[in-house]
């Protein structure tokens, strides 16, 4: 995979709380429903960094008791990418689920 986040580092990024990592990949997932069917390359691009801040989530060991949620997201994204046909996800469910994340983190500031 290649990656897209080549200025944020593990280490960086685990002193996110969860809130703040998973505001983060809903603000990609939130890129990639605004370019949906618009634009491939973009929705793509944002899908990518999506599984990317997904995965650095799911390598913090701090939530190792929030894993099958965390990776749970991640099978719901990838359903929701190849248009939801195991599970019906799609990406404005998963997008109302993560703003919930990205609401949390900006009042604990």
């Amino acid at each position: 995979m290649m990656i897209q986040h080549k200025n944020l580092t593990e280490e960086r990024w685990q002193k996110f709380s969860l809130a703040e990592q998973l505001g983060n990949v809903g603000s990609e997932t939130s890129r990639a429903l605004k370019w949906q069917g618009k634009d491939d390359v973009l929705w793509r691009g944002a899908l990518g960094r999506a599984f990317e801040l997904i995965d650095m989530t799911i390598a913090d060991t701090r939530f190792c008791s929030r894993l099958k949620e965390i990776v749970r997201l991640r099978e719901m994204l990838a359903d929701a990418m190849f248009g939801g046909r195991e599970y019906g996800s799609n990406l404005e469910d998963i997008d109302r689920y993560l703003f919930q994340f990205a609401f949390a983190a900006r009042k604990s500031r």
